[in-house]
């Protein structure tokens, strides 16, 4: 079934119908996959001139390194924790763009569950003291805003004023919105939208409780206990604070002009059976339940969002569980975790059209092998 090269000693890739699958179902899901990849006029394969979702003018100018190149359809399907088909380069190191929020999200619950975070109510300046949230508009914004998307914090962090993503159409529709940047803020807790500059904000302020690169976090608490060692995170070239003394560099929690999370797709794989397993991993307790469940809860005034991660209470994957959820990112790249019938997916370089995807599509064919 696989169609990579086998230089991962743990993992093998089992026969799907000795689990209860069927194996012509699970092709259908793959071709399918296969047959509708980004296209190169959405996302070109080469990395190193076009940038489209940096935005246009002085505001879209990269800061941060980015893949040469990106690669083709790729993806991992686990039933019951175990491998049961993969296709494509699995062992890639390609980049993911958003899907990087919901790794925050984990590095968060993680300071929740050490104490680092006392109450995710509780007002961010309580922690973080840089001036970020000195400004009335930010002073009353909580941990839990800023993990929701509904912070509406005010700023420039890195060169970047956080109006460039005000009214960013993504989770909304377009015809909804204004111009970008063309709208008053709101009282934070009391509109959602999702702006990268905030999830920068995030990332920065829990480098600041963490006290050291992020990371490093998120390798010696979830990574390597799973076996996860082909990814890197990456910040901008202007992302460099102090901590204690020491230069530290914020990492960048999307693709946003540059930086951001690339990961293989087997990886990603093994982070969403943790997930899956919320928050144990082969007997061990790496990231507790309680912070599972919360951020696959929805946000108070946008059900389709949890904690940094895509839910699917209102059916936007018409097809799967509505306790199902999904880490998203640009391009489509997909980490999809369906509790109720014990699958984690992982689909890479899906096209979109009209701001939907064919990510359904797989979806229907790969439940419809159980």
């Amino acid at each position: 079934m696989s169609e990579t090269g086998d230089d991962d000693a743990d993992w093998t890739v089992a026969d799907p119908e000795p689990a209860g699958l069927d194996p012509t179902a699970l092709a259908e899901a793959v071709a399918y996959a296969k047959a509708h990849e980004t296209p190169p006029e959405q996302v070109a394969y080469d990395f190193s001139n076009t940038h489209p979702w940096n935005g246009d003018g002085p505001l879209g100018a990269a800061l941060g390194p980015m893949p040469d190149r990106r690669g083709g359809p790729a993806g991992v399907v686990l039933h019951e924790g175990t491998p049961v088909v993969e296709w494509g380069d699995t062992l890639r190191v390609d980049h993911t763009f958003s899907v990087a929020k919901t790794f925050l999200s984990l590095l968060a619950g993680l300071a929740w569950d050490r104490g680092l975070i006392e109450a995710l109510s509780d007002p961010v300046c309580e922690y973080v003291d840089d001036g970020g949230f000195d400004a009335e508009q930010n002073a009353s914004i909580t941990w839990a805003h800023l993990l929701h998307g509904t912070s509406e914090w005010e700023g420039t962090l890195f060169d970047r004023p956080d109006s460039v993503d005000r009214n960013r159409p993504v989770g909304r529709e377009a015809a909804d919105l204004g111009e970008r940047g063309d709208r008053p803020l709101r009282e934070p807790g009391t509109y959602w939208e999702y702006n990268d500059v905030r999830i920068n904000r995030l990332a920065l302020s829990l480098l600041r409780v963490w006290e050291k690169p992020l990371p490093r976090v998120l390798a010696h608490e979830l990574m390597d206990p799973i076996g996860a060692t082909r990814w890197e995170w990456h910040g901008y070239y202007n992302s460099d604070v102090r901590v204690n003394g020491t230069r530290m560099r914020s990492v960048s929690g999307g693709g946003h002009w540059g930086g951001g999370l690339w990961i293989a797709a087997r990886d990603l794989a093994r982070v969403g059976q943790l997930l899956l397993g919320r928050g144990e991993w082969e007997g061990n307790r790496l990231l507790s339940s309680e912070y599972v469940d919360w951020m696959t809860e929805p946000c108070p005034i946008e059900p389709g969002y949890g904690g940094l991660v895509w839910l699917n209470t209102e059916n936007r994957w018409e097809s799967a569980p509505e306790s199902s959820y999904a880490a998203l990112g640009y391009g489509r790249n997909v980490l999809w975790v369906d509790p109720e019938n014990e699958l984690v997916a992982v689909l890479r370089w899906l096209e979109s059209d009209d701001g939907t995807s064919h990510v359904d599509g797989v979806l229907e064919r790969l439940l419809g092998a159980l």
